[in-house]
């Protein structure tokens, strides 16, 4: 007979399971935060000029784009959170007036949510739509062999997820020239058995294919990996394993530790200019590109 205190996953029962995936616990000022991320991208959209794209025909299967001023620079494409079913595109670009104030493009990568999709079509929808950047570099201005993917939070899992699923939309070799991934989840197993366990409602199948970090072989692009301070235990845990994956595998990877941020605050430093995320983005984006390493 088992306990209420009886582990569930790793050394965490199942109260402490619950808590670890519920980063508002550990953030006394999340719904503060996330308010922002709505003020400061439509903020972004009154000041810049943006293009307003569709990569497929599915309503939210769409790209914000916003260029850079001159033609050629690198694009970044953020891959946004919210834990699987939460926010779109007009909450999260409040980056692109700092990341095309730095002379690179900034593309805002939609893509359907639970429970209006299911977590294997939101992953095979940022591959596609991965693919079409790519694939419209030339009339949308950006170099593409300086095609960098972002993602926070679930965002970080879908991109990662998006560079190593062995899916129909798999991500050809030499497409991206890197990523950071900040603050995600890269092994389903833990969010499976926890309450979020619930609404992703994925097969054992599913959770294999879909967690980044048992698939590391198949990334052929530099990785930074980014966790805050002040994230909650198991997302500390995440970080430091998917990057530790990553060098066992032979991969290029880089920990990033944003000092004294929670979960909500990562991603709030890519609009800082001087924080330890954009300071490392600005440095590499410029030079970096398919095949070249950090």
């Amino acid at each position: 007979m088992t306990g209420a205190t009886d582990p569930v996953y790793l050394d965490y029962d199942q109260a402490r399971l619950d808590l670890n995936y519920n980063q508002g616990a550990w953030a006394s000022n999340a719904e503060e935060i996330i308010a922002w991320y709505r003020s400061a991208s439509l903020e972004a959209h009154r000041k810049l000029a943006c293009r307003h794209l569709a990569y497929g025909e599915g309503a939210a299967e769409c790209i914000d784009l916003f260029p850079a001023a001159s033609p050629g620079a690198p694009l970044v494409v953020y891959v946004h959170g919210g834990a699987w079913r939460m926010l779109d595109r007009m909450d999260s670009a409040f980056a692109a007036e700092a990341v095309v104030g730095a002379g690179l493009n900034f593309a805002v990568l939609d893509f359907a949510s639970i429970p209006a999709a299911r977590l294997p079509e939101m992953v095979t929808q940022v591959q596609r739509g991965i693919h079409w950047l790519a694939g419209h570099a030339g009339e949308l201005g950006f170099d593409p062999r300086r095609l960098f993917v972002i993602g926070h939070s679930s965002g970080a899992h879908l991109a990662a997820a998006a560079l190593t699923a062995d899916t129909p939309h798999r991500i050809k070799a030499s497409t991206v020239a890197g990523a950071l991934c900040a603050s995600g989840a890269y092994d389903l197993e833990g969010p499976m058995l926890s309450a979020r366990g619930k609404y992703l409602d994925l097969t054992a199948a599913e959770i294999e294919i879909l967690s980044p970090i048992r698939h590391v072989a198949r990334l052929d692009c530099p990785v930074l990996v980014a966790y805050g301070e002040a994230e909650t235990d198991e997302y500390r845990r995440h970080a430091r394993t998917f990057h530790a994956a990553l060098q066992a595998a032979g991969k290029t990877s880089t920990l990033l530790l944003a000092e004294g941020q929670n979960h909500f605050e990562v991603s709030r430093q890519l609009a800082v200019r001087d924080s330890v995320l954009f300071d490392k983005l600005s440095k590499v984006m410029p030079t970096l590109s398919v095949q070249s390493r950090f």
